[in-house]
């Protein structure tokens, strides 16, 4: 394995780590907008999104740490194979791959929930829809 490999992997994890710092402040604009709609009186949904975010939140930092890890590794593993210590490069090369794919499966789960979340969003304005259409 050559010092390009791990290379590589950079700019990839550098995105990932964007778009999961995007993540994390969308999901700060909807606790704080649910802040506001909980004081407005929409107590049913509130609660349910509520502990939908607060999964999200702490997936969410389990992935940054993964993703960052990951990152940490690949550079230890470049660091590694530029000394020509070609085992221990191929090792944290390896153990970078790992917690990158970690980071993309909390990721995952992550979607998982916030497609969830829009469910009972849209559950609950479909009742309101509905009740609004009776009455």
């Amino acid at each position: 394995m050559t010092l390009t490999t791990p290379a590589l992997l950079f700019p990839a994890i550098s995105l990932l780590l964007l778009a999961y710092t995007n993540r994390f402040l969308v999901l700060a604009q909807l606790i704080r907008k649910l802040a506001d709609e909980e004081k407005a009186g929409h107590q049913e949904v509130a609660t349910l999104q509520i502990e939908m975010l607060n999964r999200r939140v702490v997936l969410t930092q389990r992935m940054q740490v993964a993703g960052v890890l990951s990152f940490l590794l690949c550079t230890l593993s470049m660091f590694a194979l530029y000394l020509h210590l070609e085992m221990p490069g191929v090792v944290l090369f390896g153990a970078s791959l790992i917690t990158l794919s970690i980071s993309l499966l909390y990721s995952l789960w992550e979607v998982l929930i916030s497609t969830n979340a829009l469910n009972v969003q849209l559950k609950a304005l479909n009742s309101k829809a509905n009740g609004e259409e009776r009455g």
